[in-house]
């Protein structure tokens, strides 16, 4: 049987407190990042055995190993569990919670446990919603869903691939990465890079003839990534055959897609390479466009990178990352936060990043709520992929970058912002959004009744029950 997981964050927030100390001195004594000290202690992350024994040498007065049976580990769930702002019932504060669970321990555990069955209904219920909000067939979206979900299975994050990248990166000059990476492809691979005039083609690599042709009218951050592509595909071929290989997904198609997907990543590491780019974003306090001229890379680019900081021991700030094109429809996403995409379809209206799509290159700054009481600051840009050719329709989308609000100190677009003021409430989904008051509802929720008053009419023309 798996080990369960265990959440203390209420615990280690206690022990810093009689201690005295501050987020970044536990953090200096137990081995973490200050923003990996604050997910735990925020519920966003477990406690790992390392960190289990770090706190028990570091301050074994004052803590003692946590048992997954133990009070202190059932009064933590019951705790999480009591807070969530999505069940409507009056709170319960911590000292009727602390007694419950040394005095009624069952009673305490089947508390969490019904929290836990709500949580996966609620899931159970967001995965209904997509089917209901996809027109194709299951089997039309099989291999691409199969490949999102391994993504975010990983938190977008792909060490043996990341490492690799880090590490050749370091050979690569950096104040001209094209050159460079040209260079290596010629010198490593006796691979020859041609820039040709096709608009149609964005690159193209003839295996008997050693060649990789690029259209050289592309932008240059654009240019790169093909050379970086190209390079990782032979560079870490052996790991990505690897890890498709051991990965559950059985179509060929689904296999073709994580190839080319953990391609891309490994382009992405190689132009950002890890501990370089965490380092610099963390100093620039995540400037996409500071960012972004640093590393030669395109917005979309950077923001992708700055979604897959998940490395243990060095992690960055858990982002949320999507792109949605003109129609509303999420086309891209990832979420290290607990915001939750819908998985066909699009999103809440109400969310910024619609707005974006028709003020591209303008950034939008948003304070937003979710159901769940949880805010986020949320970026959104609209974008235009020029073509070179009249007759061709551009290309418009608008990406989305965002990141809790306890994170508000080391995102500079949130400088603006007010944290404790009014948030725009937004939700994933109209089919499973529990809002009573939500003036621009598509749907009613799938698990809500409805009444329609004859003689009366709010923006919709039904109240929920």
């Amino acid at each position: 049987m798996a080990t369960r997981r265990i959440y203390a964050g209420h615990e280690l927030r206690a022990l810093r407190d009689r201690l005295g100390i501050s987020q970044a001195a536990m953090a200096a004594r137990i081995g973490l990042s200050v923003s990996y000290l604050s997910q735990i202690e925020s519920g966003h992350r477990p406690l790992t055995p390392r960190v289990l024994a770090a706190l028990s040498s570091e301050a074994p007065a004052h803590w003692a190993p946590l048992d997954p049976n133990d009070d202190r580990r059932l009064f933590a769930e019951a705790l999480d569990a009591a807070a969530d702002p999505s069940v409507p019932a009056e709170p319960i504060d911590e000292a009727t919670l602390r007694r419950a669970t040394q005095q009624q321990p069952r009673l305490a555990r089947r508390l969490v446990a019904t929290h836990q069955a709500l949580l996966r209904a609620q899931e159970q219920l967001r995965i209904l919603d997509d089917q209901l909000d996809s027109s194709a067939s299951a089997t039309d979206h099989l291999p691409w869903n199969a490949v999102r979900d391994w993504f975010n299975d990983a938190s977008n994050y792909v060490d043996a691939i990341d490492r690799r990248a880090e590490a050749l990166a370091a050979r690569i000059d950096d104040r001209d990465p094209a050159a460079a990476i040209a260079a290596r492809l010629h010198t490593d691979y006796g691979i020859a890079t041609e820039y040709v005039d096709a608009p149609d083609l964005v690159r193209a690599f003839d295996a008997e003839a050693r060649v990789l042709r690029i259209d050289g009218g592309q932008p240059p951050e654009t240019i790169r990534f093909a050379l970086a592509d190209r390079y990782m595909r032979l560079a870490a071929t052996d790991l990505v055959a690897e890890i498709v290989d051991t990965s559950d997904i059985g179509s060929d198609s689904g296999r073709q897609l994580l190839t080319a997907g953990l391609f891309n990543y490994a382009a992405g590491a190689l132009l950002m390479p890890y501990e370089v780019f965490r380092t610099a974003a963390r100093a620039m306090r995540h400037d996409i466009d500071r960012l972004r001229r640093r590393f030669g890379t395109s917005f979309e680019q950077t923001c992708h990178r700055l979604s897959t900081l998940q490395r243990p021991g060095a992690l960055g700030i858990p982002f949320f990352f999507c792109r949605v094109d003109m129609a509303g429809n999420i086309t891209k996403r990832h979420s290290a936060t607990r915001l939750k995409f819908a998985r066909f379809g699009g999103a809440c209206p109400l969310w910024i990043v619609h707005e974006a799509v028709a003020i591209p290159d303008r950034i939008l700054v948003q304070l937003a709520e979710t159901p769940d009481g949880v805010r986020y600051i949320s970026i959104a840009r609209g974008l235009v992929k020029p073509t070179e050719d009249y007759g061709q329709v551009p290309r418009r989308y608008a990406l989305a970058l965002g990141c809790e609000a306890s994170f508000a100190a080391d995102f500079v677009y949130a400088d603006g912002l007010r944290i404790d003021g009014a948030a725009t409430p937004i939700g994933t989904s109209c089919r499973i959004c529990t809002r009573r008051d939500c003036d621009q509802r598509a749907f009613p929720p799938a698990a809500g009744r409805i009444v329609v008053d004859q003689d009366r009419r709010g923006a919709v023309s039904y109240e929920l029950e």
